[in-house]
């Protein structure tokens, strides 16, 4: 069993709150646009850290962490990505993978809204934990927590880290 915090949108930002979180998981999710690695070195102090690069970051994010991150936690097939869409509107550039070899749960980012929904035609299900940090148009600070129980996604939690 493992307790995942995932994460997105820090642009660079981190903070008691969000460290807090990251202090009771058991592994940390990026789904990108970390910003400042300084993001990255913090959360990789504490806990696992599984992790893409977004569009924002640089060339030194970009050759530590990859576009996209598929693996497996226990039992479930993840794929994490930072630009993905969501089912019906998924990313040009990931659609005939995503028909050929679908995972059990998809991750994007990018948005900075969250979202979680089943994927009934791929047979998925997908999370968009919205965005940590403070840059964008969100009002809502978001992260989302869940377990990984051998094939199970279950006691999934919005967190709402504040006003940006």
């Amino acid at each position: 069993m493992k307790k995942i915090l995932l994460l997105s949108d820090t642009h660079s930002h981190i903070d008691d709150v969000i460290l807090k979180y990251v202090a009771q998981a058991d592994e940390v999710w990026h789904a990108g646009d970390i910003g400042n690695l300084n993001v990255t070195d913090t959360i990789k102090k504490l806990k696992p850290l599984r992790c893409v690069y977004g569009n924002i970051d640089d060339a030194q994010a970009r050759l530590e962490f990859p576009l996209h991150n598929r693996f497996l936690c226990e039992n479930v097939s993840v794929w994490i990505t930072h630009i993905g869409g969501y089912p019906g509107k998924y990313n040009p550039n990931i659609r005939e993978e995503m028909a050929a070899n679908p995972p059990q749960l998809f991750i994007s980012g990018h948005s900075h809204i969250l979202k979680v929904m089943f994927d009934k035609k791929n047979n998925l299900l997908h999370m968009n934990p919205g965005a940590a940090g403070k840059s964008g148009f969100h009002q809502m600070r978001t992260m989302l927590r869940f377990v990984i129980d051998d094939d199970k996604i279950k006691d999934l939690e919005i967190i709402e880290i504040g006003k940006k």
